[in-house]
C-alpha cells in the first residue's frame, strides 16, 4: 500500500511531465509502426511527392487537432459560448494569448512526429525523390537519365549506380533537417519557458503551493459533486417511485457554474488561486466575476485552467 501511494504521488506531482512523456513515446513508436506496416513508397514521378508529404504532415495535423480535443483547457474555453461574445469566451489579446498556448501544447506530437519521422528518412525520401527542383539539384552534373531515374530511388529500382547512391544523400538531409527541428523546438521552449517564469508576479515556492491548493480543490469538488449528485438522485428517484414531492436541494445555478468555469485571470490586487476561489469570495461583493481592470493572462499559470474534475484521480 505504501509503494502504491508513493506511486500515486509521484503521478499527482509530476503528471504533466509524465504525460507530456508518455505521448512523445507513443508518437515515436506509432511513427515507427506506421512507416513499417503502412507506408509504400510508389516509385513514380506523380505520386512520389504528394505520398511522401501526406504521411509526413497529415498524421502530423490530426495529432494536433487531436491536442486541441484533449485539452481541458479548450474545452472550459469553448463551451456554452454559442456564436455571441461573452466575457467567458475570452475576448482580444487575452484570447489570442491562450489560443497561442492552448497551439504550442497541441504541437507536442505533431512536431514528435515530423522530427521522429525526418530521422528515420523514408516519408523524405519519398517526397523528395519526387520534386523536380530537389532533382535538379541532386542531379547536376550528372547523366541526363538521372532526373527519370530519381523517383525509383526509394525502392532501389535505380539502374545507374550513382543515382542509387543518391539515396543516401537524401537520408542525409532527413536526418539533418530532423535534428535541425529537434535543435529548434528545444531552444524555442527553453527560451519561452525562462521568460515566462521570468515575468511570473509569483515565486517559485507559490507557484509549488498554488498547484497544491489546485490537486485538494478538485478533489474536494469531485467527493462534493459526487455526493451532492447521489443525494439529488436519491430524492429524485424516491419521489418518482412514491409519487411525493421532492425536497429543496440546493444546487448551483447555471450562471454560478459559468462563473467557476471562465478562463482564469491574474489580478494582482486580489491573486486567487481558481475561479472558484475567485467565485466565493467576489459573489458578497459584485455578485459576479467578470474582469476587472488588472485582470491579465499569464502564461506560468495555464496550469489553473488545465485542471478539472477529473484531471486528478481521487484519492
Amino acid at each position: 500500500m505504501e509503494k502504491f501511494r508513493a506511486v500515486l504521488d509521484l503521478h499527482l506531482k509530476h503528471h504533466s511531465a509524465l504525460g507530456y512523456g508518455l505521448v512523445t513515446l507513443l508518437t515515436a513508436g506509432g511513427e515507427r509502426i506506421f512507416s513499417a506496416v503502412v507506408f509504400q513508397c510508389p516509385c513514380s514521378a506523380a505520386w512520389n511527392l504528394p505520398y511522401g508529404l501526406v504521411f509526413l504532415l497529415v498524421p502530423a495535423l490530426a495529432l494536433f487537432l487531436l491536442g486541441y480535443v484533449l485539452s481541458a483547457r479548450t474545452w472550459r474555453l469553448i463551451t456554452g459560448c454559442g456564436c455571441r461574445a461573452r466575457a467567458s469566451c475570452g475576448s482580444g489579446l487575452r484570447g489570442s494569448l491562450v489560443c497561442a498556448q492552448l497551439s504550442a501544447a497541441a504541437a507536442l506530437a505533431p512536431l514528435t512526429w515530423v522530427a521522429v519521422a525526418l530521422l528515420a528518412g523514408a516519408f523524405y525520401e519519398c517526397a523528395a525523390s519526387g520534386s523536380a527542383v530537389l532533382a535538379q539539384r541532386l542531379c547536376l552534373e550528372r547523366d541526363h537519365s538521372c532526373a527519370a531515374e530519381l523517383p525509383l530511388v526509394p525502392c532501389h529500382e535505380a539502374k545507374a549506380s550513382d543515382v542509387q547512391d543518391l539515396l543516401k544523400d537524401l537520408k542525409a538531409q532527413s536526418q539533418v533537417l530532423g535534428w535541425i527541428l529537434i535543435a529548434a523546438v528545444i531552444i524555442i521552449l527553453l527560451i519561452f519557458t525562462c521568460v515566462s517564469r521570468c515575468l511570473s508576479p509569483v515565486s517559485f515556492l507559490q507557484l509549488k503551493f498554488w498547484k497544491i491548493y489546485l490537486e485538494q480543490e478538485q478533489q474536494i469538488l469531485k467527493s462534493k459533486a459526487t455526493e451532492h449528485a447521489t443525494e439529488l438522485a436519491k430524492e429524485n428517484v424516491k419521489c418518482f417511485f412514491e409519487g411525493s414531492h421532492p425536497k429543496e436541494c440546493n444546487t448551483p445555478s447555471v450562471k454560478e457554474w459559468q462563473q467557476i468555469s471562465s478562463l482564469y485571470t491574474f489580478n494582482q490586487k486580489d491573486p486567487y488561486y481558481s475561479m472558484l476561489h475567485k467565485y466565493v469570495n467576489r459573489k458578497e461583493e459584485t455578485h459576479s466575476i467578470r474582469s476587472t481592470e488588472g485582470d491579465t493572462v499569464i502564461p506560468v499559470l495555464g496550469f489553473v485552467d488545465s485542471s478539472s474534475i477529473n484531471s486528478t484521480p481521487g484519492l
